[in-house]
């Protein structure tokens, strides 16, 4: 490729709609809804759907001997069968390629990096449930303000 062509495709990128959507999940209402509005968004534009999991890391102090990882190793494997539920009732209705994947970290670094590696064109989330975020800032706000993707919030 040359730098010409290199400089037309990182300028067009997105231009024709979505080619890879990215969808951060928690197993919140609102999030499953962002799953399901993300779906309809990539079988419309054709693109693959990118359902993320980031996996909450605790500090090792926090979990005061709790097995951290096999609780949220527990969950994450929960929400993979309850994805995977929900894709199969839904084959014919959502005619969509789709993968999952899990990341580490906080959700906001998590879904940054998701977006990255797999270079989306959007990104979507589900509205924040709590109420600490309205005065931190929520993940989706935070998203926005990052100026990379377009990012659309479900509520």
């Amino acid at each position: 490729m040359t730098d010409q062509q290199h400089e037309r495709q990182q300028f067009e990128r997105g231009t024709d709609g979505p080619k890879v959507i990215v969808v951060g999940i928690d197993g919140s209402e609102s999030s499953m809804r962002a799953a399901a509005y993300a779906g309809g968004l990539a079988r419309r534009q054709n693109a693959l759907l990118a359902i993320v999991y980031v996996q909450p890391v605790l500090a090792a102090g926090a979990a005061m001997g709790a097995p951290v990882s096999e609780t949220t190793s527990e969950i994450a494997e929960g929400l993979v069968a309850e994805i995977r539920t929900a894709v199969d009732r839904m084959k014919g209705v959502f005619d969509v390629r789709w993968e999952f994947h899990t990341f580490r970290g906080d959700p906001y670094n998590g879904l940054v990096t998701a977006a990255d590696e797999l270079k989306a064109d959007a990104v979507v989330v589900g509205a924040s449930e709590s109420a600490g975020h309205r005065i931190i800032g929520s993940v989706a706000v935070r998203l926005v303000k990052a100026g990379r993707w377009p990012v659309t919030v479900v509520p």
